[in-house]
């Protein structure tokens, strides 16, 4: 009676274990099956240089900026699509997405031509123009006309340092002495700052933000004139004609329900929008 007992006991644990056995079996399958819903989704690796500040930059180890929130929205609710971000040098973008690594970029990018030519240009998203920042104390530079002879840092590649490249091809017995570097902004403004060199051009946005953020008192800006729009967008590689419909569209209604309008009072304090005929 006693072995009786025991096997049946034997028995019932069995059963036990086999429906824990089952029931995992089933969770995993529904983890699984949860897990092929969310990879049919396309993920687009979007590259940035987080910086600089207030477009693009970190904070608490988590990537934030008016174009890091932008992106967000973009692809907010998304059942196609599927957003990852990764940091990178300037140079380490273009390369990226000329390599189908990245598929989107967002770094304060202007428009170029020769951009033009090699990615596609997304609708744009803020409006930035250009200004020139020099010592406070120094009457010599009051315009582009002063600045042969006179000495800045400047990225290569970037729109400033083609513009000034440009300007030594057209002033060759004056030309502008350009130190180039890999230096954020943030890094070489405080080097302006500090007297390091003698001016630089960059977008008002940024400007405006390192030397409130930075406290660089010292430093004053000189609004440039120009003739053309300064708008800032998200940069596509070639071939993603599908993905950049997908952008564009979302961006017109970002607009037209005010989204961009939140995001450029919460990181610029003001609104830096396009012309609305514009985003298209």
């Amino acid at each position: 009676m006693k072995k009786i007992v025991k096997y049946s006991s034997l028995a019932a644990l069995g059963l036990v274990a086999a429906g824990v056995l089952a029931a995992c079996s089933g969770g995993e399958k529904k983890e699984a099956a949860s897990g092929e819903a969310t990879s049919d989704k396309k993920e687009i690796v979007v590259a940035t240089n987080a910086s600089p500040k207030p477009f693009n930059y970190e904070e608490n180890g988590e990537l934030t900026g008016f174009e890091i929130e932008v992106v967000r929205a973009i692809f907010k609710d998304s059942d196609k699509y599927t957003v990852k971000f990764e940091k990178t040098e300037w140079s380490g973008i273009f390369a990226g997405l000329d390599a189908d690594r990245y598929q989107m970029a967002v770094n304060n990018i202007s428009y170029t031509k020769e951009r033009a030519e090699k990615y596609l240009y997304a609708a744009p998203t803020a409006k930035n123009p250009n200004v020139l920042v020099v010592k406070k104390d120094d009457d010599s530079i009051k315009s582009l006309d002063d600045i042969g002879g006179k000495s800045t840092e400047v990225v290569q590649g970037t729109t400033s340092a083609k513009q000034l490249e440009e300007y030594n091809k057209q002033h060759a017995d004056n030309p502008t002495v350009l130190n180039y570097t890999k230096a954020d902004f943030q890094q070489i403004m405080g080097r302006l700052s500090d007297g390091q060199f003698d001016y630089k051009i960059f977008d008002k946005i940024g400007v405006e933000t390192v030397i409130k953020n930075q406290g660089l008192d010292n430093l004053k800006v000189i609004e440039l004139p120009s003739d053309q729009q300064p708008y800032v967008y998200p940069l596509l590689a070639k071939g993603q004609d599908e993905l950049k419909s997908f952008v564009d569209k979302r961006i017109q209604e970002l607009y037209k329900d005010g989204t961009l309008e939140k995001l450029s009072q919460q990181f610029f304090g003001g609104s830096y929008l396009p012309a609305e005929a514009d985003i298209k």
